[in-house]
C-alpha cells in the first residue's frame, strides 16, 4: 500500500511538472523610468517560448495591451479566469505582449491640469524606446500594434490615433470611446465618482465640457479615416458601454472608414475579456503577416 501510495504520487508529480512545462513563455518585469513624471513605472513584458530559448533570432512584433480604470499593468495576467491566456497567445502567436502601467485613471492621455499624470507622453516615448533598446523588436509601425479594455480600449485608439506613425493596427475591447460619462448606463454614486475623478484629470466636472469632447475617441473619426489604420472593435451586448461602442461604429461606417466590428454575448467582465483578446491577437496576426513582420 505505501509503495502504491508513492507510485500514485509520483505519478501525479510527473503529469503536473509535464503541464506546466508547456507554459514556456516568460513574463518580464520592466522598470521603465519616466522623465515626464519624474518617478519610474513597471510593465510587464510576455516573451514567446521561442525567443527566451533563442530559437529563432528575427525581429519579433510587439503588441500593446492596456488595462482598464482601477487597475495596474499586471491586471491582464492576474484577473483573466485563464492565468495563462497572454502567455499562451504569446507562444501561439510568437508575440511579444507588452503591458504597461497606465494607473488608476490617467486614461492613457497627458492631463492638462494635473503633472503627475502624463500616460501619452510616458507610453509613446518612455516605455515604446525602452522596450525597443531591451528586446529583439520590429522597431517601426509594421510591427507594433495596440489594444486594451474599457479605460484602456479608450487608451489604444487615441495613443494610436495620435501617433499612426507607431502603430500599424489598433483595437478596443469594451472601450469608453466616448469620454462624456453622462452617456453611459451607470448608478448615480457611480456617475458622482467619475465627476471628482474627471475634475481631477480634465480639470472640469462637465461631461458635455469642450476638452470631454476633443479627447473622445468617438470624436476623431476624420483622423481615424485619414491614418487609415486596422481597426478592430468589439463589445458585450449588455455591457454599460455598448451604446458608445455603436455610436462609434455608425459613424465610422458613415464615413465609410474600413474597420472589424462585433457585438457578442457579454457584460463588462472578465469573461467577455478573455473571450475577446484572442481576436484581437488573431485580427493583427493577419496584418503583421501582411507587413512581413511575423516571425514564423
Amino acid at each position: 500500500m505505501l509503495c502504491s501510495k508513492k507510485y500514485r504520487f509520483a505519478l501525479l508529480l510527473i503529469l503536473s511538472l509535464s503541464v506546466f512545462s508547456t507554459f514556456a513563455a516568460k513574463v518580464d518585469t520592466l522598470e521603465v523610468p519616466s522623465a515626464s513624471m519624474n518617478k519610474s513605472y513597471k510593465a510587464a513584458v510576455v516573451l514567446p517560448d521561442s525567443y527566451v530559448n533563442g530559437k529563432n533570432k528575427a525581429a519579433y512584433p510587439v503588441m500593446y495591451l492596456l488595462h482598464g480604470a482601477s487597475a495596474h499593468f499586471r491586471n491582464w495576467l492576474t484577473s483573466t479566469p485563464d492565468k495563462m491566456l497572454v502567455k499562451n497567445l504569446a507562444d501561439q502567436y510568437n508575440l511579444i505582449i507588452v503591458m504597461p502601467e497606465g494607473e488608476i485613471y490617467s486614461w492613457y492621455l497627458d492631463s492638462p491640469v494635473n503633472p503627475e499624470s502624463k500616460f501619452e507622453t510616458h507610453i509613446i516615448k518612455e516605455v515604446i524606446p525602452k522596450v525597443d533598446a531591451t528586446y529583439q523588436t520590429v522597431a517601426n509601425k509594421n510591427g507594433r500594434v495596440i489594444s486594451g479594455l474599457s479605460m484602456g480600449g479608450h487608451g489604444a485608439m487615441y495613443l494610436s490615433i495620435r501617433h499612426p506613425e507607431l502603430f500599424c493596427a489598433a483595437g478596443t475591447m469594451s472601450g469608453a470611446m466616448d469620454m462624456n460619462w453622462s452617456k453611459y448606463r451607470i448608478s448615480e454614486s457611480y456617475f458622482q465618482s467619475l465627476r471628482d475623478r474627471f475634475q481631477k484629470l480634465l480639470g472640469t466636472s462637465d461631461p458635455n465640457s469642450e476638452i470631454v469632447a476633443k479627447h473622445s475617441v468617438v470624436n476623431m473619426v476624420e483622423a481615424i479615416k485619414k491614418n487609415a489604420l486596422a481597426i478592430v472593435i468589439d463589445c458585450g451586448v449588455d455591457d454599460f458601454l455598448i451604446d458608445v461602442n455603436r455610436e462609434l461604429h455608425q459613424r465610422l461606417l458613415y464615413n465609410q472608414v474600413p474597420h472589424d466590428y462585433t457585438e457578442r454575448p457579454g457584460e463588462h467582465t472578465w469573461e467577455y475579456w478573455q473571450n475577446s483578446l484572442p481576436y484581437h491577437v488573431f485580427f493583427f496576426h493577419n496584418v503583421l503577416r501582411k507587413n512581413g513582420s511575423t516571425v514564423n
